[in-house]
């Protein structure tokens, strides 16, 4: 369901996203940028954003795009990288982060998007928006740029927690497959369960035990179980899901993005080398910019917390105003798409065949 709030205007309702302006490296007034940059690609947003009022009003004032359809929640303390997660929500209730949830909580907003820090951002969400009944771990399910026609493949857990059992990684499946059908119109997902080899008998015991559940919910769950996968696998087209626990998936994603800036610098030295490949840059200049969007971590800035009554997009905190704006557009297409509450129902569906199943072993 979309919200609105008194900022919408007379006619169409606006999808409104809450925006956690704080906590950030790039301060406030990167995020109000990106935010702008959001709304003058898309005219059917409008924004709440917390943190102090003076300083946001100020930096908003400049944005005339942002005129009518950013209401400013004054919160005036802020979640650094260093606080640990557990001082936050003890005594985090006057934070810009706090704010930006209660208002997904309230109903007042569809989604919320936060460049703040992760554990922090996590532990609130689930106090406050609480998990879906029947989910054991939510999980933060991140973009991968790939060769598969959509542009992406999803990944997770990124990071929410670094453990993960069988039924954990069963659920991070199905919590995937809600988010590529709902995020690319895929009807039909491939899942991967990410291990050292392809191999059945490769991998710790709760994968094969993971291989099991997921290759046994397939066809119920109307998805493709492609079985095991390697890293090498995180940009290719042999599945659309990549399912990991969070230790291993936020290490992968580290290390992409590490690789991918490697990839630029030493692509712009080696053009820098010599007069004649000077020239060469020239020449190659278009192609060179496009494969620079393609590996662009900003494109797809913005990991989804899965398994909450709520959708919360954290947003890479070193990000830029590009990269909020991808984070943004990110929040808009779950809002418009009504994921949290697909998603809700796909888990309560996967929990009444583990029910029904259960059943059936106990009666034999």
């Amino acid at each position: 369901m979309t919200a609105t709030t008194d900022i919408s205007k007379a006619g169409a309702a606006r999808t409104i996203i809450s925006v956690d302006a704080m906590g950030g490296d790039e301060g406030p007034a990167t995020v109000v940028a990106g935010i702008s940059r959001a709304a003058q690609k898309n005219s059917n947003i409008g924004f709440i954003l917390h943190g102090p009022k003076a300083e946001l009003d100020n930096l908003v004032a400049k944005r005339k795009n942002l005129t009518g359809i950013c209401e400013v929640r004054d919160a005036k303390d802020v979640v650094l990288m260093e606080d640990k997660p557990a001082q936050v929500m003890r005594h985090g209730k006057s934070t810009s982060m706090w704010s930006a949830l209660e208002s997904v909580r309230n109903g007042e907003a569809t989604v919320c998007v936060s460049c703040g820090n992760t554990g922090a951002l996590m532990g609130l969400s689930v106090m406050r928006l609480r998990k879906l009944d029947g989910v054991y771990r939510p999980a933060i399910a991140v973009l991968w740029p790939s060769r598969n026609p959509q542009g992406f493949n999803v990944m997770l857990d990124g990071g929410a927690d670094i453990r993960a059992d069988a039924k954990d990684l069963m659920q991070y499946a199905l919590m995937g497959i809600s988010y590529a059908r709902n995020g690319f119109g895929l009807a039909r997902p491939r899942v991967g369960l990410l291990n050292v080899g392809t191999e059945e008998h490769k991998g710790r015991a709760e994968l094969k035990e993971a291989y099991d559940l997921i290759s046994a919910n397939a066809k119920k769950a109307d998805f493709e179980f492609v079985g095991f996968v390697e890293g090498r696998d995180l940009p290719g087209d042999r599945c659309d899901v990549i399912v990991t626990d969070g230790f291993t998936g936020n290490v992968a994603l580290k290390t992409g993005e590490g690789i991918a800036n490697l990839i630029g610098d030493l692509l712009r030295q080696a053009f820098r080398y010599t007069i004649w490949s000077r020239m060469a840059s020239l020449l190659a200049f278009t192609s060179m910019r496009r494969l620079k969007e393609r590996i662009d971590p900003r494109r797809v800035n913005g990991g989804v917390f899965l398994g909450l009554n709520g959708t919360v997009v954290k947003s890479h905190g070193a990000a830029d105003a590009m990269g909020v704006s991808a984070a943004v557009g990110l929040a808009f297409q779950l809002g418009q798409s009504g994921f949290s509450e697909k998603l809700a129902a796909r888990v309560a569906s996967a929990a009444m065949l583990s029910d029904v199943e259960e059943n059936e072993g106990d009666s034999e």
